[in-house]
């Protein structure tokens, strides 16, 4: 008998819904109807609650080949979590674009180097779209370390999406506006975000491949 089986056979010995399991288990309904048919297995502390609450064994509720599907599973989503969090610090770092000097300031035939908030050698719309730009790379990291958090895994691709696009348009703008300490470290950044990207996709790709 599958995991799966055995799941729904003890919830129905026991005169649980899957509504009431998920409340005792602190999951989802959703995550429950996935247990159940099949398409997905608990993590491992998730899989110690339910063997605490029906009083079997873990062995009991997997097999052998099942264990070991379950530990590499949330192996590679242990480092796919590791390597998106990894992104979100990297966008929330872009405050450091704000603090830092690396924006020329020519004065008195000399070029200066000072910070966003004391640069002022620029048109306005340019001074508004710089901190807008940074704004907006803090929100999107933060909003990538929520969503990890909870595991919003296609909102987490969508905003990871737009942090790399935003910081593609970004490298080309500063390019364009002649700042080359921002150029560079953005560029940087960038490489990074993609080095990252790629080591998530391949995750994904291997996967699929396995599952």
């Amino acid at each position: 008998m599958e995991f799966n089986e055995k799941l729904q056979q003890l919830r129905k010995k026991n005169n649980l819904t899957q509504e009431q399991l998920a409340e005792q288990l602190f999951v989802s309904r959703t995550a429950v109807s996935k247990w159940e048919s099949g398409k997905g297995y608990p993590n491992i502390e998730s899989l110690k609650s339910i063997s605490k609450l029906f009083s079997v064994s873990i062995d009991d509720l997997l097999s052998g080949d099942e264990l070991i599907s379950l530990a590499e599973c949330e192996n590679r989503s242990n480092i796919k979590k590791v390597y998106g969090l990894m992104g979100g610090i990297i966008d929330v770092m872009a405050a450091a674009f704000i603090f830092l000097p690396l924006y020329g300031k020519p004065e008195g035939g000399h070029i200066y180097h000072v910070n966003l908030l004391s640069f002022t050698d620029t048109t306005k719309i340019n001074f508004w779209i710089y901190w807008g730009i940074f704004c907006l790379l803090i929100v999107l990291g933060i909003m990538r370390l929520i969503l990890i958090h909870y595991d919003k895994e296609a909102w987490l691709s969508r905003v990871t999406n737009g942090s790399v696009a935003l910081s593609a348009a970004a490298i080309c703008l500063f390019a364009v506006a002649r700042e080359p300490y921002v150029t560079v470290l953005m560029f940087l950044f960038f490489i990074w975000k993609i080095t990252l990207l790629y080591y998530i996709m391949n995750r994904k790709q291997h996967q699929a491949k396995t599952s």
